[in-house]
């Protein structure tokens, strides 16, 4: 498979605080890939120098072939920005936020009804944007994004603030887009998320990556405490070392029916992040 983004020896400084530090990633068109780490650690910063928003201070970044900082008007339509500070125009309706930027690219509004309606707001598309929810406002910037059907996607904490039903929702669309064979640059603070729709992930703490891989290779990697946890019905909690003894303990507890339930003691990429960085990736 071919490279999306490349990243090499990305560094960037704002005044003495190093922001980004030789940030070296490979993206593979058509998947989505996820860097994690919590508010401040850099994430929206890189999107900027990919998307050739910022310069590097040291190293290079590019999409496809071409350098982010060489990127023509004609690039600029194959890839798509969703970022929370990305503004929308409160006074406009649905319809007229997207018709301003359709105008840009040349899209009829035939196209802007069809993508209103894939992200659920068809009903809603003469509605003012100041009237909208938190939730609805994020469909209407994927939709912004949706519209110029890019190639590569960058979207930046797309469910960050919103309930479990409208993040669901969203997955729903960044997995879609995924289907179409699209690649996906996704940031996020919620290991969930990350767990249930990147194919390979980053973990980045003070603007350094600490670790790289697929969500499982990484939790293998750092599978130290090897424990069956178990809870039995009398409510009580025990640890079971993975050895060779473990088989007729437990089976000494089924035999008598006491388990209620028992897992596996993998770590998540929470407790990961945590024993790597002394921090957690919540904000």
């Amino acid at each position: 498979m071919s490279s999306a983004i490349t990243c090499s020896n990305i560094s960037k400084s704002f005044g003495n605080k190093r922001v980004l530090d030789n940030i070296d990633l490979e993206i593979t068109a058509g998947e989505i890939f996820g860097l994690l780490g919590p508010s401040g650690a850099g994430k929206t910063t890189l999107i900027k120098i990919i998307t050739g928003q910022l310069a590097a201070d040291r190293g290079k970044a590019q999409i496809g072939k071409t350098e982010s900082q060489k990127l023509s008007g004609n690039d600029y339509k194959s890839y798509g920005i969703m970022m929370d500070d990305f503004g929308l125009y409160e006074r406009l309706s649905c319809f007229q936020n997207l018709k301003v930027f359709a105008r840009i690219y040349g899209i009829d509004n035939e196209r802007i009804r069809e993508v209103l309606s894939s992200v659920g707001l068809a009903g809603d598309m003469n509605k003012p944007v100041a009237k909208l929810s938190k939730g609805m406002k994020s469909r209407l910037k994927l939709a912004r994004v949706f519209m110029i059907d890019p190639s590569v996607l960058f979207l930046d904490e797309p469910t960050s603030g919103l309930d479990p039903s409208t993040a669901e929702d969203i997955h729903h669309l960044i997995e879609a887009e995924r289907k179409r064979g699209k690649t996906i640059f996704l940031t996020t603070h919620n290991m969930t998320e990350a767990e249930k729709l990147c194919d390979h992930i980053a973990l980045l703490n003070e603007g350094v990556i600490v670790e790289y891989g697929t969500v499982n290779d990484i939790c293998k990697r750092f599978y130290h405490q090897r424990l069956f946890n178990v809870e039995l019905n009398n409510g009580e909690k025990i640890s079971i070392p993975q050895n060779e003894s473990a088989a007729d303990r437990i089976f000494q507890l089924l035999k008598q029916n006491q388990i209620a339930t028992i897992h596996s003691a993998e770590p998540n990429l929470e407790t990961i992040f945590l024993e790597l960085t002394g921090r957690t990736l919540a904000v």
